[in-house]
């Protein structure tokens, strides 16, 4: 019996997208780390998104190396070892390294471009397939993921401007997160709030996005509870609906024709006197 070739695996669509957009967030994060304006308290709450980035990639390479037919093939010829130099966190002796510890991050470039041409050519076509088909899941996905995005901005920004007030109340990264929170989910506590004009441009940019989001959120809630059409009914394809050539729609209509003739001369013979 020869051995089964081990089987490879395919990440979705979905999971391509969203480890494509975790990378070039945690590129923007790299880039934004090593600006010499950036003020302590948004560098320790960049360090913490930065990390945990780094577990979800340490994760996509043990699944990307488990799956691999040959893991040689994938930590070598496909640059494997490259997404784990880029997935280990900023801590311990990389620390020490200050700010520069994230041109690590660079190594993240090549897990840019493996997904990258994933998509293209025949993939994309299937994945715009995809995609128009599965338009609820995929909706519900788009969602979720520009939530995490607004946050993370919203909540760096918000810190970076408020950090350098001296009325500021928004002090660390956990308030700048809850306010993003609070705010994004329009409940609106009150107790923590921006004092500069740069805060308030960006509590703005959080509402507008807030209200857009719950409202796509409770859309695809309403969905989900109320439920689509059968499969049945909406499978109706060329094959098995009924088809009506061009002869059939004239003798349909000549038939129609002949039918109110006879009408009118019924009309017209009962409303003949003689």
């Amino acid at each position: 019996m020869t051995p089964e070739t081990p089987k490879l695996r395919r990440p979705s669509n979905a999971y391509n997208i969203f480890i494509l957009v975790l990378t070039v967030l945690s590129l923007a994060v790299m880039v934004v780390m090593l600006l010499p304006f950036i003020s302590d308290e948004t560098m320790q709450l960049l360090s913490v998104y930065d990390n945990v980035i780094c577990v979800i990639f340490l994760i996509d390479f043990y699944l990307n190396m488990r799956g691999a037919g040959k893991k040689s093939d994938y930590f070598i010829k496909e640059r494997g070892w490259l997404d784990l130099l880029g997935s280990i966190p900023s801590l311990g002796l990389l620390a020490n390294f200050g700010k520069f510890a994230g041109l690590f991050r660079l190594a993240r470039l090549s897990r840019l471009a493996r997904i990258i041409r994933l998509l293209r050519g025949e993939n994309k076509k299937a994945l715009i397939k995809d995609v128009l088909e599965n338009r609820s899941q995929y909706a519900m996905f788009i969602t979720i993921m520009l939530t995490i995005l607004v946050l993370t901005v919203a909540s760096v920004l918000v810190l970076q401007f408020e950090s350098k007030s001296s009325d500021a109340n928004i002090h660390s990264g956990g308030d700048a997160l809850w306010y993003s929170i609070v705010t994004i989910t329009t409940v609106g506590y009150g107790d923590r709030y921006p004092v500069t004009m740069g805060g308030r441009i960006t509590a703005m940019f959080i509402m507008f996005m807030g209200v857009g989001i719950i409202g796509a959120l409770a859309s695809i809630l309403a969905s989900l509870l109320v439920g689509g059409s059968s499969p049945a009914e909406e499978d109706v394809t060329p094959a098995t609906a009924p088809v009506l050539t061009v002869e059939q729609d004239i003798a349909a209509i000549r038939d129609e024709l002949v039918e109110k003739r006879r009408m009118l001369e019924k009309i017209s013979t009962l409303g003949d006197p003689t």
